[in-house]
């Protein structure tokens, strides 16, 4: 990988912004035959998969993403020789569990069968909703990981998942009798940042528990930073190149190029097109809207998290919010610009599954709650309190913490504004128009410019998919302009 000023005069084709779909789109247009330039502001590539010491020496903490079901469940990732390039995927005895006030806990483990097993009353219900999924979930990611505004390549899966999918979260989870499975989908299905008692808002739960049971929810040895090294690697080895300390913040910053990729936001894409904007798209790309922040605590904790659940001592990934009922109510107040006492709280102890990022009995342990846009209260107070619920004693293990607030989040990643990680509002709108209504939401409406971040179907996640849709936008574009040329010819 080169940090070094580059001639990108030389180059036919331009990636502002390093995240995951950044580099996602230049792979793909380094596979085209392109000379690819990515240009990035920090000087560490990777936008939210990134992996830093935060707390002590040696102890490693991703800084946004975590845990990565998508990344192997995404139809482009699949393809590409990553494990070539450093890539070694990690698993945790069990991948999610959700503790609830009792001391029982609702667990979800790679495997249906047992899973359903554990659930008891309610595994024939867990079986008849997401049994269906699994075993065509790589045929529905494909249709599911990109434009609302299309026919689907497998309409009857697609079918099958719009059921589920379009329903209220309170409302499919109605198909569950017991708290411990009620709750387990709830924890999944607030990974939407939405009120659970919103059309749609199963969608993001139902696909989370399919890719859970299709492929788990791994981490990468080393960190998350492992698939920035090797996306990167392999740009590298098709002839791309990456400059770091490279800000774009108007039409003069970027060099030209046959194709220019936006790996940013529409209002800044906004800001750097200027008057090259159509009106009415730089007026929609304005008007876009972010949704609630994250507070995000590390921890270095001696010996692990006391969980009072003995399933959660195990699980790479924890939810801490309490009953069904409970997290509606608190994502709800979330989304009303109201700070919960007892916020949604998602745990990640990626070293269950990778012992390589602790050091001796001190163990990296990641945590966010779910907090309105822009709030800067004490949120490692409210983190702490809530694991505290489920975990007491917690406080007497915790060696050292790093916080990063809503502030801290949006400074540390231009894209994170007001610290959503999810790059926009998921309110119904949003999600069939991101970051407007068309069939081609990639193309910006400048000759060689395309959107590609997760402000673009479909949304957050590291799959790489947004930076697929775009580069194979771009390069269709540019195969029709060259034909086009030649028949004048």
């Amino acid at each position: 990988m080169s940090t070094r000023p580059a001639d990108t005069a030389a180059r036919d084709a331009v990636v502002v912004g390093s995240g995951p779909n950044g580099l996602a789109a230049a792979v793909r247009l380094a596979q085209a035959g392109h000379r690819v330039t990515v240009l990035e502001a920090a000087a560490t590539i990777g936008g939210g998969t990134r992996t830093e010491e935060l707390t002590l020496p040696g102890l490693l903490h991703d800084v946004c993403s975590a845990v990565h079901p998508f990344a192997l469940a995404s139809p482009y990732l699949a393809t590409l020789p990553l494990a070539d390039h450093g890539l070694v995927w990690r698993w945790p005895e069990i991948d999610l569990a959700h503790p609830l006030d009792d001391g029982t806990a609702g667990v979800l483990v790679r495997d249906l069968d047992e899973t359903c097993r554990g659930l008891g009353a309610d595994g024939a219900a867990w079986r008849g909703v997401f049994g269906p999924l699994v075993d065509r979930f790589d045929d529905l990611a494909g249709d599911v990981l990109g434009p609302i505004v299309r026919i689907p390549d497998h309409p009857v899966s697609m079918a099958r998942f719009g059921l589920r999918a379009g329903l209220p979260a309170t409302v499919l989870a109605r198909r569950f009798r017991t708290p411990q499975a009620r709750a387990l989908f709830a924890g999944s299905a607030a990974h939407a940042f939405r009120p659970l008692s919103r059309p749609v808002t199963a969608a993001v739960g139902v696909l989370l528990t399919a890719a859970g049971h299709r492929h788990g929810w791994p981490v990468p040895e080393g960190g998350s930073a492992a698939i920035t090294r090797a996306l990167a690697s392999l740009l590298t080895e098709l002839g791309g190149e990456i400059v770091t300390g490279r800000a774009v913040r108007t039409s003069a910053d970027l060099p030209r190029a046959a194709i220019t990729m936006l790996d940013t936001g529409p209002q800044a894409a906004a800001e750097i097109l200027g008057d090259r904007l159509p009106a009415r798209r730089r007026r929609t790309y304005r008007r876009w809207r972010y949704g609630p922040g994250v507070f995000k605590v590390d921890l270095a904790v001696r010996g692990g998290v006391p969980w009072t659940a003995e399933a959660a001592r195990r699980a790479g990934t924890v939810h801490v919010g309490g009953t069904l009922e409970q997290i509606a109510a608190s994502e709800a107040a979330v989304c009303r610009g109201e700070m919960p006492e007892s916020p949604f709280v998602l745990v990640a102890q990626q070293h269950l599954a990778d012992p390589t990022r602790s050091v001796g009995d001190v163990h990296p342990v990641w945590a966010y709650a779910h907090v309105p846009a822009h709030w800067a209260g004490d949120g490692e107070r409210v983190v702490l309190d809530q694991l505290e619920r489920f975990a007491p004693g917690l406080r007497e293990r915790v060696v050292a913490t790093a916080v990063r607030s809503p502030a801290d989040h949006e400074v540390d990643n231009a894209n994170y504004v007001g610290g959503d990680i999810a790059g926009g509002a998921n309110d119904l709108r949003q999600l069939v128009g991101r970051p407007r209504l068309t069939p081609d939401p990639y193309a910006t409406g400048v000759d060689g410019v395309w959107l590609c971040s997760a402000s673009t179907p479909p949304g957050a996640g590291v799959h790489g998919m947004c930076g697929l849709r775009a580069a194979e936008r771009a390069l269709r574009q540019v195969d029709q302009t060259t034909r086009r040329s030649r028949r004048l010819r």
